[in-house]
């Protein structure tokens, strides 16, 4: 998991905006007309139809896709009872997760206020606001009669998630764990460690799916919940069991799953070696499991494991659930979430296990074929198909449950909706850290001894992006490595260029072979690899380094000169390109050339295209591709139209299995609407464009630059395209944010390339 400092997340959390989330208008609001309808008088008509009809809020306002994240910061992840106000960074943080995974809006709501019947009337108050409310560390056994209570007297869906988000994910890996091991749930011999709201909840999810009530015993701090015991609220009193077990390790004997949702180590491996053949280990307290997942790996080879953790297989993590839970709920305008609802989430996800995974998938946690089995019987995280599979079941158990007063009619069309929300193709920054992380490479950081690429580094080293080498001056680093208090890259490779060694002489030498008849003497090779560049990118090529970084302080010229000297192009390939990746809520768009082909002629245009393609394939999308200009399909007959004309023709006689078609005005190209209507015959037709080739490098870096300052996307790059190794230039004065993405992208790219390293 994630190393991350205290000083990191506090500057996380306080800098620029302060917190997490913040309000957007929906509907244009610059001119006088638009404020007259959004507020007085047009406000009126609006509100007049609800007041006639309450039911058409749904209509007219943002109710039916809000929800409240309700607390008041008395059981608040590890940290217990802190208060509504020390509990808002954790409501913010889920409203983020809401709006990523199911692009649901949040309002985090923090309550003053520690009595339950009190809470309720406050929560009540202020449910007509919202289409749904997620009730969040409130402390047990309050929070059993806060829910109780609420899903009683409203008429909207709640849900307590750190009680039923559990439940419904571990359900899931229940029902896949007892396929794998050929055991039914009815013969399932169950212990739980735990016995709060979460393992509560989990417990009676598991009963409602087949576990027999006589065959699941629970454990507090004080021991097995029995018969003998005299010292139980109402909510345990409900697991109160006849049998002779006091003890966790006396009820492990032969038992066939264990549950723990309590505390780190308290399971060792002599209870793991009692139970029962194929044993199944819910370890879920975090960030510690109850027992090591190598202790219990080594105790047990038949065991199949899951833990909270997200650096070992089937990790059950509620983000699986809870967003997209919400999401079918409020599709359906359902009044409340029933148990109906949880076991249709629960299944769903167990089944989305046991389905081909798709290989943008794999490619994120760089594994080359997951499958159904011990490690992965829980889908992961990052999964594009959680939403349609989850909320549809959802949608679909409520429906059939009574409790939807919207039907859905078209399913086809629903799920299109639900992939379109976010784009399809939307967490690709995300995807890439996972693949990044799963086999970080060694990255060549020229600018090493610059503050910000300091900070990068760091992150790159406590997310376990990649294995930053720094070049730079040392003790320049070295003081701002203890100024800035940088100690977790204390330990990182510092190499100064300009201090002559044995690596150094190797790499001139290389140089001189390669340019020796371009007019290089070994002397100027020799006096070029004390150049923080030049000899970055002869740690690259000679494998000393996996990829090479560098641009924030020189120029993009200067930077390309000693990557085409020493690296060069690709076999096939004569010239570079540059791309932009633009994160947009349509999902990534990948603009080229952005950096290095000033005025291209057709042939240019055909090459880039072709590397775009390739670029977009290597992230496992299908490149899609519209060859830009100012006018449409031959309207113009001008030098640049012209061109892209002719590269479209050479395009599709050479490689006809590529989606491409142009010259196209950009509008056209992102407007299917636009383009069925006006230009039937184009082969972009019902395809979602995601790469656009620019008729010079002007237009595109303006494009780029342009969304980028409106804030209408995030840019990644400039990632080089056709270069023989991964070499990647950062735009001068490159922000710490960007300088890891790029990091991030250079180690992925690493990682697709053949295996060409030595140890350095």
């Amino acid at each position: 998991m994630a190393k991350v400092s205290k000083k990191n997340t506090l500057d996380y959390h306080s800098s620029g905006r302060p917190g997490k989330i913040e309000v957007i208008p929906t509907k244009p609001s610059n001119s006088q007309r638009d404020l007259s309808m959004a507020y007085s008088p047009g406000v009126a008509d609006p509100c007049l139809e609800i007041a006639r009809d309450p039911k058409q809020v749904y209509n007219y306002t943002a109710k039916g896709n809000l929800v409240a994240v309700i607390s008041n910061g008395t059981a608040v992840l590890g940290l217990g009872d802190i208060g509504p106000e020390a509990s808002k960074p954790v409501m913010e943080g889920k409203g983020v997760l809401f709006k990523i995974f199911a692009d649901i809006d949040v309002f985090d709501i923090e309550i003053n206020e520690t009595d339950p019947e009190k809470f309720v009337e406050h929560v009540k108050a202020i449910a007509p606001t919202f289409g749904g409310i997620n009730l969040e560390d409130i402390k047990a056994p309050e929070s059993f009669y806060i829910e109780d209570r609420l899903k009683a007297e409203l008429d909207i869906p709640v849900m307590h998630d750190d009680q039923h988000g559990t439940a419904i994910i571990a359900s899931a890996g229940l029902l896949n764990a007892s396929e794998v091991v050929h055991k039914k749930l009815g013969d399932l011999k169950v212990v739980f460690n735990g016995a709060g709201a979460s393992a509560s909840a989990t417990a009676k999810l598991f009963m409602s799916l087949g576990v027999k009530a006589e065959n699941l015993l629970m454990a507090d701090s004080k021991g097995i919940i029995n018969s003998r015991r005299n010292d139980l609220n109402e909510e345990k009193k409900f697991f109160v069991r006849d049998t002779e077990h006091n003890t966790l390790s006396e009820a492990l004997v032969g038992a066939d799953l264990f549950v723990g949702l309590s505390v780190g180590g308290i399971l060792s491996q002599e209870m793991v070696r009692s139970m029962a053949k194929d044993p199944i280990v819910f370890a879920l307290a975090n960030p510690h499991p109850e027992i090591n997942y190598k202790q219990a790996k080594q105790a047990r080879e038949d065991i199949i494991i899951a833990t909270g953790r997200s650096d070992h297989p089937n990790q059950v993590n509620n983000v699986l659930g809870f967003p997209f839970i919400f999401r079918g709920a409020l599709d359906v305008r359902a009044n409340k979430i029933i148990e109906e609802m949880k076991i249709a989430a629960a299944r769903a996800i167990a089944e989305l296990a046991k389905e081909t995974v798709p290989e943008i998938v794999n490619l994120a946690y760089n594994e080359s074929n997951l499958q159904f089995g011990r490690d992965y019987i829980i889908p992961k995280p990052f999964d594009p198909r959680l939403i349609v599979k989850v909320a549809c079941a959802v949608a679909k158990a409520a429906m059939e449950s009574g409790v939807a007063q919207e039907p859905i009619q078209d399913w086809a069309a629903y799920k299109e909706e639900l992939l379109n929300r976010l784009g399809r193709d939307d967490k690709f920054i995300r995807l890439a850290q996972e693949k990044a992380s799963k086999d970080p490479k060694r990255i060549v950081l020229a600018e090493g001894d610059e503050l910000n690429t300091l900070k990068a580094a760091q992150i790159a080293v406590d997310e376990g992006l990649a294995h930053p080498i720094l070049l730079g001056r040392k003790n320049r680093i070295e003081a701002l490595i203890a100024e800035h208090s940088l100690e977790d890259i204390s330990h990182l490779p510092i190499i100064d260029p300009y201090v002559p060694h044995e690596r150094q002489e190797l790499y001139a030498k290389m140089f001189f072979e390669k340019r020796a008849r371009k007019g290089i003497t070994l002397y100027d090779a020799r006096k070029k690899m004390r150049d923080r560049n030049y000899y970055g990118v002869a740690m690259t090529e000679s494998g000393d380094a996996d990829a090479f970084i560098s641009g924030t302080t020189r120029r993009y010229s200067e930077v390309i000169k000693p990557i085409i000297e020493i690296i060069g192009a690709r076999e096939g390939v004569n010239r570079f390109a540059g791309l932009y990746i633009m994160l947009t809520k349509r999902g990534p768009m990948f603009f080229a050339d952005t950096t290095v082909i000033p005025e291209p002629n057709s042939d240019d245009i055909v090459q880039i295209t072709r590397l775009l393609a390739e670029g977009i394939r290597r992230v496992n999308l299908e490149p899609r591709i519209a060859l830009l200009g100012y006018s449409n399909f031959g309207s113009s007959n001008d030098r640049t139209s012209k061109i892209m004309q002719e590269a479209r023709e050479i395009l599709h006689r050479e490689n006809p299995e590529l989606i491409v078609d142009g010259e196209v005005q950009a509008n056209i190209a992102l407007s299917q609407e636009l383009l069925k209507e006006n230009f039937p015959f184009s082969t972009l037709v019902d395809k979602k464009v995601n790469g656009f080739v620019f008729p010079d490098l002007a237009s595109g870096n303006i494009a780029y630059k342009m969304l980028q300052s409106f804030e209408a996307a995030e840019a990644l790059g400039p990632v080089l395209l056709g270069v023989n190794k991964p070499a990647h230039i950062l735009q001068m004065g490159a922000s710490v944010r960007e300088i890891v993405n790029m990091i991030t992208l250079a180690s992925v790219d690493a990682q697709t390339r053949k295996p060409n390293l030595k140890p350095l």
